[in-house]
């Protein structure tokens, strides 16, 4: 599913707070940290129904029979592996999106280098590509994803396109119903770089600002454009 590197930079390290004196907290923590960077890893060499708790644990260092005091299954490995690669590009698209007077165009274009930089050119895009690759064998990892990622970051869209079109931005029925096609060439990168990027290389940069033109190009032609 592609090459990536254990230890992951995306898994975010959540320190333990500075007022816990066990130093037993803080080694369980560091476990788990460990465990979650080298998930991602397994789950890509692997594949989801290939993928062994005990694997994860050798390749992080940690005993066998301790890895489930920290995570119950597979299913809740990719999960909060989602949760920790995922979860703060959410956040950073809900702090722009809560910007009441962004123009549509400026929104995506935030988008769009939000997810070249921190999703597209990073190991993010491994997520992505398991879930694609793996989600119609395994809906539980599909369901899980579309409701904490792909639900959310619809739902943000939904409420910036419909006020675009209010401000005649967005075509009415364009953006404002399907904002789905937002997420479409974001989709199509990381399938394009796992199976034809070394025979065919996409400049992702220049691909986004194409279709964000391209998205906005009805904008203020009404309904029967």
């Amino acid at each position: 599913m592609g090459n990536i590197q254990l230890g992951s930079p995306f898994v975010p390290i959540r320190p333990v707070p500075a007022k816990t004196p066990l130093r037993r907290q803080e080694a369980s923590e560091e476990r788990r940290e460990a465990i979650l960077a080298v998930g991602l890893a397994v789950f890509s060499a692997d594949g989801f129904a290939a993928a062994k708790l005990d694997d994860a644990a050798t390749k992080a260092g940690v005993a066998k029979g301790r890895i489930y005091l920290h995570l119950k299954d597979r299913q809740d490995l990719f999960e909060q592996i989602v949760r920790g690669a995922m979860e703060p590009i959410i956040e950073q698209l809900e702090r722009v999106a809560e910007l009441p007077d962004l123009p549509t165009d400026a929104l995506l274009a935030k988008l769009f280098e939000l997810f070249q930089s921190q999703v597209l050119t990073t190991d993010r895009r491994f997520v992505i590509r398991l879930v694609l690759t793996e989600g119609v064998h395994f809906p539980e990892i599909a369901s899980f994803y579309h409701r904490e990622v792909v639900s959310r970051g619809l739902a943000l869209l939904k409420m910036n396109t419909t006020r675009g079109t209010a401000r005649d931005e967005v075509a009415p029925t364009d953006l404002a119903y399907f904002p789905h096609l937002v997420f479409a060439p974001l989709a199509m990168d990381v399938m394009w770089d796992g199976l034809f990027s070394a025979f065919e290389p996409i400049d992702i940069g220049r691909l986004l600002s194409a279709h964000r033109q391209t998205l906005l190009g009805n904008a203020g032609r009404g309904s029967n454009a």
